[in-house]
């Protein structure tokens, strides 16, 4: 099995705490600390130190990482280069372009990931998702050490995931609000996604940017990851999203669904610091 080597240093405005809390704040998965603990494969300042010890301003930690497991299956390269935002040593974040999957069934060749493999050499690992439609910051992780980290981030709202719609506000009254109608599928049409008290929970909030006539601009925060859950939500309060084929009745054949992801917050896997990618 790859063994995968990490080292950073305690921030020096942080405050002392124990190795196991170091581990815990940095998301490491339980299983993962296990290991840690029994090889001793988490060094400070290249001793190991048991778990209550403290780590103090200024510390060298190093992790080394070798029971990493992952079930994913390798993306082919598509031979084109994606638009590329932010690169470090763990994460690649693109532009995806409306119209495009985020990743492929059996043996696409066309998808964001795939053009990920080709600029990488290496097949990436999905961290989340965009919709085909919707263009903007897609997330990728460069190898299968920091997946279980980002997927933390995701659940205790660390990754946040930002978003602009231009809407059609036919009811849209107040300036902000929370969306939590839940989702699930839509029995008459396989495709689309709907509001049903049996579906999944979903949180939506919004802001009005700017309104012209008709129209608003809306910035969108996530706080669940549901398939459609902006354009089914921001539908379900009669403010469709401009250009959206599935949930607007006004949709135009040839219109571009107007939703951008246009900002990304996250805490660098096997670091302390945050990162904010914006287009």
């Amino acid at each position: 099995m790859k063994e995968y080597n990490f080292s950073l240093t305690y921030p020096n405005d942080f405050p002392p705490i124990t190795v196991d809390t170091l581990m815990r704040q940095l998301l490491l998965p339980r299983k993962w600390r296990h290991f840690l603990r029994t090889e001793k494969k988490i060094l400070i300042n290249d001793h190991y130190l048991p778990l209550n010890f403290l780590v103090k301003a200024g510390d060298k930690i190093q992790i080394t990482l070798d029971h990493v497991e992952t079930l994913q299956h390798p993306y082919l390269p598509s031979g084109k280069i994606p638009d590329i935002v932010y690169e470090d040593r763990n994460i690649l974040v693109i532009n995806k372009p409306s119209g495009q999957k985020t990743h492929p069934n059996l043996r696409e060749t066309n998808t964001a990931l795939n053009d990920c493999a080709t600029y990488l050499h290496s097949s990436p690992y999905i961290v989340h998702r965009l919709d085909m439609l919707t263009h903007g910051l897609l997330l990728v992780a460069k190898n299968p050490a920091v997946v279980p980290i980002l997927n933390r981030q995701l659940t205790n709202k660390t990754l946040n995931r930002e978003y602009f719609a231009w809407v059609n506000n036919k009811q849209l009254k107040d300036e902000q609000g929370i969306i939590k109608s839940p989702i699930g599928a839509d029995p008459t049409d396989q495709r689309k996604r709907m509001i049903r008290m049996d579906g999944l929970p979903a949180i939506t909030h919004y802001q009005v940017i700017k309104t012209c006539g008709t129209k608003s601009k809306l910035a969108i925060q996530l706080g669940t990851g549901r398939t459609h859950q902006i354009r089914v939500h921001l539908a379900s309060i009669d403010c469709p999203i401009i250009g959206d084929p599935l949930y607007n009745s006004n949709y135009q054949k040839g219109d571009f669904l107007a939703l951008e992801a246009y900002r990304l917050t996250f805490q660098a896997p096997f670091s302390f610091k945050k990162i904010q990618v914006t287009l």
